[in-house]
């Protein structure tokens, strides 16, 4: 029940920014590329942006806006310079992803969406970043926005896009994605047909 509250108020919030408001990015006075170096507010309380956004020269920053929990994408290679800067004082979830064209993408999906969940419901903020919060910790974003407002793969992306034109996930994270939209409406089916089920299930309990 928690959960379908979560994904209405998240469709909610989506309604809210609703594609009418995306900014035009043509307008140059929209985008300029010093802003791929700070962090976007993609919906209320997600924030995206590159590691740069997250360290401890920001700290000041980072607490100001509130931000209490920080996904920390970065591969094994690059974790000597992109960890956690503030561990007790922000909780963390540090993914170890490549960004290239084997990395599988798909299994993370889940483990963010509860993660930003529980930050949301707690009245908390989160900022999801990678490097250069271009392309994986984009792709998480976008996952976690078709996921819980059952938006697809390119609108997802669109808006995504919208606030932080920069993204750009690579061609092997953007092909999971666009298979992760049956997945989800598979799921979507069983959890109709088992809620369906137990609603008529309680029907009979309350006439017998």
């Amino acid at each position: 029940m928690e959960e379908e509250n979560l994904a209405v108020a998240m469709q909610s919030r989506l309604y809210a920014c609703q594609f009418a408001n995306i900014a035009n990015m043509d307008d140059p006075d929209v985008w300029e590329y010093t802003m791929r170096r700070e962090r976007q507010e993609i919906l209320p309380g997600i924030y995206l942006g590159p590691y740069s956004a997250a360290t401890k020269s920001k700290r000041e920053e980072l607490f100001k806006d509130g931000i209490t929990h920080i996904i920390c994408v970065r591969d094994e290679s690059e974790s000597k310079f992109i960890k956690p800067n503030f561990p007790g004082e922000i909780d963390y979830l540090v993914l170890n992803i490549a960004d290239n064209n084997c990395q599988n993408l798909i299994p993370f999906f889940p483990k963010v969406r509860d993660f930003i969940n529980n930050c949301l419901s707690n009245g908390g903020k989160v900022l999801v970043h990678g490097n250069a919060g271009i392309s994986r910790s984009a792709s998480l974003v976008i996952s976690y926005i078709m996921d819980v407002s059952k938006t697809p793969f390119m609108a997802a992306l669109t808006m995504v896009q919208s606030k932080r034109y920069c993204i750009h996930p690579n061609p092997n994270f953007q092909r999971q994605l666009m298979e992760y939209e049956p997945i989800l409406s598979a799921q979507n089916v069983q959890m109709r047909s088992f809620t369906q089920k137990r609603g008529y299930e309680y029907s009979e309990d309350m006439t017998n």
